[in-house]
């Protein structure tokens, strides 16, 4: 059997590596127009920072060391060009002498990966301006910062490589502002969990525009000028695009292989595409997400690495493993916070129309009595009907991995509410509390789906707010608590004296109750429930959600351009 691999790193490569240890006879060529063909994508920033000092660190394996460990024919600087699939050929440019040649094939595998997005705007062929995908981007990049007296730094985008960028210039001394055209950084996380990585932004003197999107880029008095579409201008030694990726799925197209509505390569559960002889791997194809069932493509190394084990099983046994898909699990540092998501975010699930209930927990990141716990923030998505767990997302400076990893865990295997209050954990005072974070995410979210507690989400009471005067506001903190801060029209009624001032509250309005992150909130609400009152709400994530979300999220910078003379 003679299999030619198109593309390397995470899909292309653990797919021949698999194979080799499958089939010992089999012929694999693999094929990679770059000049590398294993490497930690996820690396790059931190090297260009220099929190990774040694640049050979981001190498798994040389072409030469993975040729002659898995006796495979490595071809780099080779580019698959054309595919006829009814000669089961593929034709390759060798890009070091530009000449072209074919190679036949049994099996061919497609893991082309993903492309930067680059909008065509004015100016945007600028030198120092940069993308950030490949080691050879990474030289670039690195090379200038070493050599150049570089002291602002734009970053466009906000996604997770974006804002991994934004941490190491700021780590290396620059001045950094970073740029997004959405309303908050991250989008797979929902906004409350966006806002605390805002304030963060301002806590570390980070510049960020949100609601923004840069219209040109100029040349004035020797400095590059990036222009938002505000009328904003920023000066900067040095722009990095980080707008997103789209799947790199045009040799597919051009070979007459079914794309799916995301533009991926469209493969079924064996990973196949519409061709039952080319299989396809990584972040270029499409597949059915299992939480929501609608079509999806990601952008990560772990799923493309267990895609690229299965397919080599489907190829030597004859489709017998079938890939189940992936819920999205990422996570990413930034600055002095660490952001975990997985799974469906509220607006993915409104998008797909799919019903869901949602809570916001604050909890400490290990018992509060022993020095050095902090907060952790959990957002959770569920099917209000049956608990099944469709989403969480955390945010704190400690113990975000292993929470991010137990709800994961619960949405993989397609468990509930009721799983997560059961979950069993290691417990000691430095490391957790005896009831976790991620059961007390599931406590709350209990309570919500037996109806002990009716929450309301910052947006809706926000709106409320803003148009309704019937409703009544009490504030359950302690005086001292509400002279830091308080929502705007707001009755401070202190918990503990709640009982012997129901006189204050009408049962004839509705109510919404408030405390700090909601547990006090939630013992007020149910005193009113049992003494008479029938529309009680209460303030999912307390004022500590609101303070965050309803604060202004941009953190404008003064950059005035330096003329060269």
């Amino acid at each position: 059997m003679k299999v030619v691999i198109i593309g390397g790193v995470a899909g292309g490569a653990s797919t021949a590596a698999r194979l080799r240890r499958m089939d010992e006879h089999a012929r694999i060529i693999m094929l990679e127009k770059g000049p590398y063909i294993s490497y930690a994508n996820c690396g790059l920033p931190y090297y260009i920072g220099e929190i990774i000092p040694k640049r050979d660190k981001l190498f798994v394996q040389t072409p030469q060391s993975f040729g002659k460990r898995f006796n495979i024919d490595v071809r780099v600087l080779s580019e698959a060009i054309q595919i006829d699939r009814q000669a089961k050929t593929v034709t390759i440019r060798d890009l070091k002498t530009g000449s072209d040649y074919t190679e036949t094939y049994d099996k061919l595998v497609l893991s082309p990966g993903a492309e930067p997005v680059r909008p065509p705007l004015p100016g945007i062929d600028d030198p120092q301006i940069f993308t950030l995908r490949t080691v050879s981007d990474t030289d670039k990049i690195k090379s200038y910062l070493d050599e150049n007296p570089v002291k602002r730094a734009v970053v466009i985008g906000a996604g997770f490589i974006g804002l991994e960028m934004a941490e190491n210039l700021h780590h290396r001394g620059l001045e950094v502002a970073v740029v997004e055209m959405a309303p908050q950084v991250m989008t797979p996380v929902d906004f409350p969990i966006a806002s605390i990585v805002h304030h963060h932004f301002r806590e570390k003197k980070v510049g960020l525009y949100l609601n923004q999107a840069v219209s040109r880029f100029d040349r004035v008095g020797g400095n590059l000028i990036v222009t938002l579409n505000s009328g904003v201008q920023l000066p900067a030694d040095l722009v990095i695009l980080s707008i997103g990726v789209r799947p790199d799925s045009r040799l597919a197209a051009n070979s007459g292989l079914e794309l799916g509505v995301t533009r991926g390569i469209k493969v079924n559960e064996y990973l196949q595409t519409s061709d039952p002889d080319i299989y396809a791997v990584g972040d270029a194809i499409e597949f059915v997400s299992p939480v929501t069932g609608k079509p999806t493509i990601t952008y990560l190394a772990g799923p493309a690495n267990k895609q690229g084990r299965i397919c080599a099983n489907n190829i030597v046994t004859g489709n017998t493993e079938r890939y189940k898909g992936s819920i999205g699990t990422a996570i990413a540092k930034v600055f002095d916070l660490t952001v975990g998501t997985t799974g469906a975010s509220a607006a993915l699930l409104r998008r797909e129309g799919i019903e869901f209930a949602e809570s916001i927990t604050h909890s400490g990141s290990h018992a509060g009595y022993y020095p050095g716990a902090d907060t952790l923030t959990l957002k959770i998505n569920f099917d209000p009907v049956t608990g099944r767990l469709l989403g969480g997302q955390v945010v704190g400076r400690d113990g975000v991995d292993k929470r991010t990893d137990l709800l994961a865990s619960v949405i993989r295997t397609g468990g509930t509410i009721a799983d997560l209050t059961d979950i069993e954990h290691a417990y000691a005072p430095p490391f957790s509390s005896a009831k976790d974070p991620v059961n007390m995410a599931g406590f709350v979210a209990e309570n919500i789906m037996t109806r002990k507690i009716q929450p309301i989400q910052w947006d809706e009471l926000k709106s409320i707010l803003d148009s309704d005067t019937s409703v009544q506001l009490i504030d359950v903190r302690s005086p001292s608590e509400v002279a830091g801060g308080s929502i705007q029209g707001a009755v401070n009624i202190p918990v503990d004296d709640l009982r012997n001032q129901l006189d204050r509250i009408s049962k004839n309005k509705p109510t919404v109750i408030y405390c700090a992150i909601g547990l006090r909130g939630y013992l007020a609400s149910r005193i009113l429930l049992q003494s008479g009152y029938s529309h009680v709400r209460n303030l999912s994530g307390g004022f500590k959600t609101w303070d965050m979300v309803t604060c202004e999220q941009s953190n404008p910078v003064e950059w005035e351009a330096e003329v060269l003379v």
